[in-house]
């Protein structure tokens, strides 16, 4: 599915985990191939709200473009319900890479990251 892997497909998805293991992070492992850092596209997901007469969401997420995105097709986001995620020594690197280089709300270590949206309010 072209969705997997922010975009970039199943394939390029385990390229970039290569890349990951030689040190980038998932940010930079998309930009060495060639993608954008974020190649999904909510467009598919906004037509079929749509057709199934969903008027709104709530998105469970820690990704505030996700939001926007759906938006921009004309989806009502009524709300965001942020993931604590479960950090671990193998997912660490992952989670900060999130937060710091995507902007999502991440908290780490009891260190809540200040909500990206609201920097625009």
């Amino acid at each position: 599915m072209q969705q997997e892997g922010r975009g970039i497909g199943l394939t390029n998805k385990l390229r970039a985990y290569t890349l990951q293991d030689g040190g980038l992070d998932t940010y930079d492992a998309n930009i060495a191939l060639s993608f954008k850092a974020d190649e999904r596209d909510y467009e598919v997901a906004a037509v079929m709200l749509a057709r199934l007469g969903v008027a709104s969401v709530r998105l469970m997420t820690n990704n505030h473009s996700k939001a926007e995105e759906l938006g921009r097709f004309g989806v009502k986001v009524d709300g965001v319900v942020p993931i604590r995620p479960e950090v671990t020594p193998f997912n660490e690197r992952y989670f900060e890479a999130e937060r710091d280089r995507f902007d999502h709300t991440i908290t780490l270590d009891g260190q809540k990251l200040i909500d990206p949206c609201a920097r625009n309010r």
